[in-house]
């Protein structure tokens, strides 16, 4: 196998396309699509979205300090990149795609009622790091649709149909391959059922 060398980028892929939203009081909420979002803390939960200063969401998270992360499904796709095309500037985005702003229950920026999963968060640190500032953030409520817990109250995100973004384009995650620690599992011996 041989290797093509190509100029430093972003190849880190798949990432999540997950919808921001986020909001002044008195003013429409607005959502901002973004591709560049993860977990960087458990305790306390923490995670960081970055966006470009130049957005018009970029202000408004600045100002408020708050923003709600709401994961995409299969349904959520098309609203997801629209969201992300268009400027909170020109349209009211949850009219537009026509969502319904769910309110939170920490924070006064609203949640996407037809996303999935609604991670409510406050900003603790904006990092300026060139094209986008990074906002790190704490987790401080998350929502999740009764209709994705088992018979346990167990989490099956697989029901969610959540989307995968690869370099331009959307995927929706699918086939599961193992869980954590699977590779180093002890492997349980059936018994003989004569």
């Amino acid at each position: 196998m041989s290797k093509e060398i190509w100029r430093p980028g972003n190849m880190l892929y798949p990432v999540p396309p997950v919808m921001v939203s986020c909001g002044r009081p008195g003013e429409t909420p607005n959502i901002i699509t973004v591709a560049w979002a993860g977990t960087i803390c458990s305790s306390p939960a923490m995670l960081s979205i970055s966006v470009r200063k130049e957005r018009y969401s970029y202000a408004i998270l600045k100002e408020t300090g708050e923003f709600v992360v709401n994961l995409t499904s299969k349904r959520l796709t098309r609203a997801a990149d629209w969201c992300g095309v268009r400027s909170g500037k020109d349209y009211d985005k949850f009219k537009e795609m026509k969502l319904t702003p769910l309110p939170s229950q920490k924070i006064s920026a609203p949640g996407i009622e037809e996303s999935p999963v609604n991670i409510e968060c406050k900003v603790k640190q904006v990092i300026d790091l060139g094209s986008h500032d990074m906002f790190i953030a704490e987790v401080v409520s998350v929502s999740v649709d009764d209709g994705l817990l088992d018979d346990k109250g167990r989490l099956d995100l697989g029901k969610a149909k959540l989307v995968a973004y690869s370099h331009g384009e959307y995927f929706m995650l699918g086939e599961r391959l193992g869980k954590f620690g699977y590779s180093v599992a002890r492997k349980v011996k059936k018994k003989d059922k004569r």
